[in-house]
């Protein structure tokens, strides 16, 4: 107790800086990797992926980004056995910060698209083995956790494939396929209005106490999806055929149709991502400013205060903004080459299945699922689609993440155990 009334301003600082730190690497790697598809696909430029990616994290953290912060922050370990001696747990929230940042670093410099959650919970689980005990790790959370990271990828693969088939037999297979894209767009961009509000009014705003009931939800979220449908029918009527490219390529003017809808898919995915990954950074801030503030009260549930979720999608911006563009490239041309229908089918796929985690509460890892729906794009086309090469060096890069997480946690922990006390 006494050393959080000597150096809590001091914590309070640390966190901050560390939880910057940890968002911009979310930046960095994650939020590359989500907008890559509609970059790799030719839909939008990499100008255009921060700019819509800086205000859609952003909304996404602050309007729906308080649900998963809970599961990072407790759930993952039981402190209780710790009650009386608050700093480890502070101790153990620095250095995990701060491991999961340092290797969000080090992979996005060397352009691996890693999980940021595999990072953080790998951190947070290696201060706890070394700092607390072995008994103190939730393994049937961390089981929950690691079995979402192998259903997560598969569902967003499967809604990939499915939508991709979709679009091939109501679209690419018809007799005038132009006209059937102009015909079914609007309907495509409907459901991805209708989704993504739906979950962030079914989970999301409890935080911001705004409670709505379940038919005043599939009712608000419908008018959302017809509102976005509208404008998008109105862009999509502004294609051309152009005749010229579909000599070279039958579906050219197809795939025109596609560019203003993966604008929407864009913009959904960010959002998505801003709800659920956010957790990943402020998380670990919020039980250290928590714990500060009560003078040492180690609880199992803290209010978030929404300066820290704001801070965290600033620091995905800035991550975004200024080292985003080297990881984007594996996710968007390296795994199977993608076109605004693909790369539509992916993101769409991709931002539904990090919807429904954040809904669950889940920390699933938005990697996987975006490189799942990718997959799932590809597979599409049959297995030779894919670049199987690439597909497994991502896979290794998975592998390792997690434990490098727990041993720099450890690292840094007694490190800072060693300062402070």
């Amino acid at each position: 107790m006494d050393t959080i009334a000597m150096y809590g301003t001091v914590f309070i600082t640390l966190a901050v800086v560390f939880g910057f730190y940890m968002t911009w690497g979310i930046g960095a790697n994650d939020v590359a990797n989500v907008m890559g598809t509609s970059v790799g696909s030719g839909a939008i430029t990499v100008t255009t992926a921060i700019i819509i990616a800086g205000i859609f994290e952003f909304l996404g953290a602050a309007l729906a980004g308080g649900n998963v912060t809970k599961t990072i922050r407790k759930g993952i370990i039981d402190p209780s056995s710790i009650v009386d001696k608050p700093e480890i747990l502070v101790f153990g929230m620095l250095a995990a910060l701060l491991a999961a940042a340092v290797w969000l670093m080090i992979a996005s410099i060397r352009g691996w698209p890693v999980s940021t959650t595999h990072s953080i919970v790998g951190a947070v689980v290696g201060f706890a083995m070394a700092g607390i005990g072995i008994d103190a790790v939730n393994w049937g959370k961390i089981g929950q956790i690691a079995a979402s990271w192998v259903v997560s990828p598969l569902l967003g693969g499967t809604i990939a494939f499915i939508l991709m088939m979709s679009i091939r037999r109501l679209i690419l297979n018809t007799d005038n396929p132009f006209l059937s894209a102009k015909r079914w767009g609007p309907f495509y961009v409907f459901l991805v209005g209708f989704i993504i509000s739906l979950v962030t009014m079914f989970k999301g705003l409890k935080h911001l106490n705004l409670e709505l009931s379940a038919p005043m939800s599939f009712l608000l979220a419908a008018v959302i999806g017809v509102v976005v449908a509208v404008i998008g029918w109105i862009m999509i009527q502004r294609v051309k055929v152009d005749e010229t490219a579909d000599r070279d390529y039958h579906f050219a003017s197809v795939e025109k149709v596609f560019v203003p809808m993966m604008i929407f898919t864009a913009c959904g995915m960010a959002f998505a991502h801003g709800s659920n990954d956010v957790a990943n950074g402020v998380g670990p801030m919020a039980a250290v400013y928590a714990i500060v503030q009560s003078g040492g009260e180690v609880a199992q549930k803290a209010a978030l205060p929404l300066w820290i979720l704001l801070l965290g999608g600033f620091g995905i911006i800035v991550g975004l903004a200024t080292y985003g563009y080297k990881v984007m490239r594996t996710i968007g041309t390296k795994i199977t080459e993608l076109t605004p229908t693909r790369g539509f089918c992916a993101t769409m796929a991709a931002a539904a299945t990090v919807v429904l985690a954040s809904r669950t509460g889940m920390p699933v890892s938005t990697t996987h699922i975006a490189v799942g729906a990718v997959m799932g794009v590809g597979l599409a086309r049959g297995i030779g689609a894919l670049d199987l090469r690439v597909i497994g060096g991502i896979f290794v890069s998975w592998i390792v993440t997690l434990p490098i997480g727990g041993l720099l946690a450890a690292l840094f922990f007694f490190t800072l155990k060693g300062i402070f006390t």
